[in-house]
């Protein structure tokens, strides 16, 4: 099963749902283990997404300045 890529737009706002959770009625301390790793793994995804980005950049910046 492949899934679908999703954009950098869409991962932070999954992250910001997820954090809300937290702080949310629905809040319950058996799931609190799990979201948190979903959390930590989908933070870990932006932060590639991020490098990748600064590293595009830094490349056409560097092709601009020649």
């Amino acid at each position: 099963m492949s899934k679908q890529e999703k954009s950098l737009n869409e991962k932070l706002k999954e992250l910001d749902k997820k954090v809300e959770w937290f702080y949310s009625d629905d809040f319950e301390l058996e799931e609190a283990v799990k979201n948190y790793k979903e959390a930590a793994e989908l933070a870990k995804e932006i932060e590639d997404d991020l490098k990748k980005l600064k590293n595009e950049i830094e490349i056409l910046a560097e092709d601009f300045s020649k």
